[in-house]
């Protein structure tokens, strides 16, 4: 009896577990360096004499390197593992993290930004290609859910962090500082992590056996062999979800970079009141977005049901909060705005994971992620010249409502399929093959 007891602990805690734990610190870091250039960028701009346009062209230079290298990103995981891409493309990034912190250059600067970004393009793909291979079908919304909270968490945790860092020694030493935990973290993922859970030595009989019972990738697992990445790229829903995230995206990223510089410029926050502020919407999301995963595998066959109305309910609270007078209605309805556009992030994801062939789930995913990239790069940019041009943000907030109105649209355009008919893109790859 005692014996039993003392393995009810082991059963609970399974590998996949472990591997999602540690793709969520590689997730928490990578939007830790990124996001706290935000916080930054007002005392970046006045260190080197920049104005809105080009301060937004500096957020932007990430998204260039992350968007060009996503996809090749996302092909190298397929074909040498997830194992080895995502360890060494989180030791890339860590050390050009640091390097930011020594550059008095502005084009040097927008140079690291970009080779930044080319490190953390391969993290996307080769993360849901972890989950896709350690988790069954029936968690990978939930799982998605949990790895996507350092959406909300990332830049949270980057206002707070950076605005204390900055507040007693500079701008500066916050980039030397974050680029230190992502070396450890690679060089774990390089030792412990394995590509096939078979060769895990910590894998149970009872966990293997729960990925052989999947019953969708048991139903699919012939035809899926068959599946190529050229074959995924003529089917329509992959260009839908890449366009429904490039639009959420402008949204997304607009939203996120100029956040704390909306609340310093036109609300007149300290330093530190727009770190908390600004990490309010976050820990608000941190929630949504778990939630978001979870009800969508709750609802699977229709996982476009979580995504529609929280996106459009997102860009309702962004007009509000556009609207508001109040500094106490401008802070609850960015928390509104956050909380449907996160809720809506998890159901997206959850779509995206479940409906891709596990085979080529890096190269995939990779491709949506890249046209999340390119809205990245174009939104801080076009809000910095939105800003500067018309002298408010007025423009620039109707900019990203009209956008998450757009993601909606074209969600709404993917067809939904009953529990008699298969619902992932995979069996419709396979089906095809044969």
């Amino acid at each position: 009896m005692n014996d039993q007891l003392q393995e009810q602990p082991k059963k609970k805690w399974k590998v996949r577990y472990s591997v999602l734990l540690v793709l969520w610190l590689c997730w928490l870091f990578s939007f830790l360096d990124r996001m706290v250039i935000t916080i930054a960028l007002p005392f970046i701009g006045e260190d080197l004499n920049l104005n809105t346009t080009a301060q937004g062209l500096l957020l932007s230079m990430f998204f260039a390197g992350y968007a060009l290298f996503q996809i090749p990103g996302g092909m190298l995981s397929d074909k040498f593992g997830f194992r080895r891409v995502v360890s060494v493309a989180i030791i890339w990034w860590s050390i050009f993290t640091s390097l930011t912190g020594f550059i008095f250059s502005y084009p040097l600067l927008l140079l690291l930004r970009f080779v930044f970004g080319l490190g953390e393009a391969c993290l996307p793909g080769g993360s849901y290609k972890a989950i896709a291979t350690y988790f069954p079908s029936k968690q990978r919304g939930t799982a998605t859910g949990i790895q996507s909270t350092v959406n909300t968490l990332g830049p949270a945790l980057a206002a707070i962090t950076a605005a204390a860092i900055i507040g007693v020694f500079g701008w500066r030493v916050v980039f030397i500082v974050m680029g230190i935990p992502g070396l450890a973290i690679g060089i774990y993922i390089w030792l412990k992590f394995k590509d096939n859970p078979k060769d895990h030595p910590k894998m149970t009989k009872e966990e293997l056996a729960e990925l052989d019972e999947d019953v969708e990738e048991k139903a699919s697992k012939k035809k899926k062999s068959d599946v190529s990445f050229k074959e995924l790229l003529k089917k329509p829903i992959l260009w839908q979800m890449a366009l429904i995230w490039f639009f959420f995206d402008i949204t997304f990223w607009g939203f996120t970079s100029w956040l704390p510089s909306y609340l310093i410029n036109e609300k007149g926050l300290s330093l530190m009141d727009t770190g908390i502020f600004s990490a309010l919407p976050y820990l608000v999301g941190t929630v949504a977005i778990v939630l978001g995963g979870y009800i969508s595998d709750k609802v699977k066959v229709n996982r476009k049901w979580v995504f529609i109305p929280n996106a459009l309910a997102g860009g309702v609270a962004l007009y509000f909060m556009l609207q508001a007078s109040s500094l106490t209605m401008v802070i609850v309805c960015q928390c509104l705005a956050a909380f449907f556009m996160f809720m809506a992030q998890g159901g997206f994801w959850a779509l995206v994971v479940d409906s891709l062939p596990a085979k080529i789930m890096a190269s995939g995913s990779a491709t949506v992620n890249c046209f999340g990239s390119i809205a990245g790069f174009i939104s801080p940019f076009l809000m910095g010249y939105m800003i500067q041009t018309s002298g408010s943000y007025n423009s620039s907030f109707i900019m990203m409502i009209l956008a998450l109105v757009v993601a909606a649209l074209i969600a709404l355009s993917i067809s939904g399929k009953s529990k008699e008919e298969t619902v992932t893109l995979s069996s419709e790859l396979g089906a095809e093959a044969q």
